[in-house]
């Protein structure tokens, strides 16, 4: 495990990656993921209390250059507390922020996977979440819906924008003859693949199915053509993508007001983590604009502490929050679903060591 302490400092901080393994190849309209590194962050007081966070970048997708993470963690770890006391100095690696401000979360809630206390954190209450339908062969995918509702999810996203559109619009469709509106939400992510005539079309063809509503449909960076889609969409667009790599709030607040998204889909690793995301949440509420939070593939660890922050905001919509299960070697995290709802296991044993230990 790699370590450095500061010879000053009061907390020690170490680090080590980690390999998760899809159980099924995850497919999007970027391209089909089998593995998924992150890296697990501890801080350590004198009195050797243990806080843990997660930094999860995505290739191709965060704002930061992945292959900068374990020497930016090798700086920050000759001194943390400067870095934690001044967590926007690292505004260009919004996942190590994230697992920066995490682990120091933990920390200061005694070491107990607690970041925010809540009834949910006690396992006493959940939080509902829309199941994902991954891109994959339409008999991939049909299976993935089957089970989902069997499940008894009633609000589900569908990964489009990969295969021929026809062929995803044809199984939305078989799904809406037999769930209306009033049983199942439907809610869809591009991921950035249309052009803007094709993202017209895609709408108008899925508004008669009454969908809730479409992520990013157009490329990042496209803005004087999202904010025209915006503007004429039959179905509320969401943005996701867009609103990774802008860091000021001048800048935020011009991106909202320019756009007018009905929308705004939060990632934490992605935006740099709860406080900046709490920062897009007050600019998209007084733009009229709402919001939900979707977790970005970390593992139970993160999805954790991104479910107990979730529960904190009190946001009654669906969230997506559910991709605990698709790993092969995740790491324990006290994390579970069942159906739609996702819980805290009361019973979980909080030993660092023995995450530390599936980390050798």
């Amino acid at each position: 495990m790699n370590a450095i302490s500061s010879q000053s400092a009061t907390i020690k901080m170490t680090y080590k990656p980690y390999t998760l393994n899809f159980i099924e190849p995850g497919g999007t309209s970027r391209g089909v993921m089998v593995t998924r590194k992150i890296w697990i962050v501890f801080l350590e007081n004198e009195k050797g209390d243990i806080g843990i966070g997660e930094c999860a970048p995505l290739a191709g997708l965060s704002y930061e250059n992945i292959n900068d993470i374990e020497s930016v963690l090798d700086t920050i770890s000759r001194n943390p507390e400067k870095y934690i006391s001044n967590l926007s100095s690292l505004v260009d690696f919004p996942s190590i922020r994230f697992a920066l401000e995490m682990a120091n979360l933990d920390l200061q809630n005694r070491s107990d996977f607690t970041w925010y206390p809540s009834e949910f954190r006690s396992g006493n209450d959940h939080i509902k979440i829309n199941g994902l339908i991954w891109m994959g062969t339409k008999d991939k995918m049909v299976a993935r819906v089957k089970e989902k509702l069997e499940q008894g999810f009633t609000c589900l996203k569908f990964k489009i924008g990969a295969l021929n559109f026809e062929e995803e619009y044809d199984l939305i469709k078989s799904v809406r003859k037999e769930f209306d509106p009033s049983v199942l939400e439907i809610r869809v992510d591009a991921n950035g693949a249309y052009s803007f005539d094709k993202a017209k079309n895609v709408i108008s063809s899925l508004y008669k199915l009454g969908i809730h509503s479409i992520e990013q449909p157009l490329k990042a960076g496209n803005i004087e053509d999202m904010s025209r889609l915006c503007n004429i969409t039959d179905i509320p667009i969401a943005l996701d993508e867009e609103l990774i790599g802008v860091h000021k709030y001048e800048e935020r607040n011009l991106l909202i007001q320019t756009i007018k998204p009905q929308y705004i889909i939060l990632k934490p690793s992605l935006t740099g983590g709860f406080a900046s995301s709490e920062e897009w949440i007050s600019i998209a509420e007084r733009n009229g604009a709402q919001w939900w939070i979707t977790s970005a593939l970390e593992s139970n660890v993160g999805l954790n502490a991104i479910a107990q922050w979730t529960y904190s905001k009190n946001n009654k919509l669906p969230q997506g929050l559910g991709t605990g299960k698709l790993f092969s070697n995740n790491l324990p995290g006290a994390i579970y679903t069942k159906g739609e709802k996702i819980f805290i296991d009361k019973t979980f044993d909080k030993s660092y060591l023995g995450i530390k230990l599936l980390l050798e």
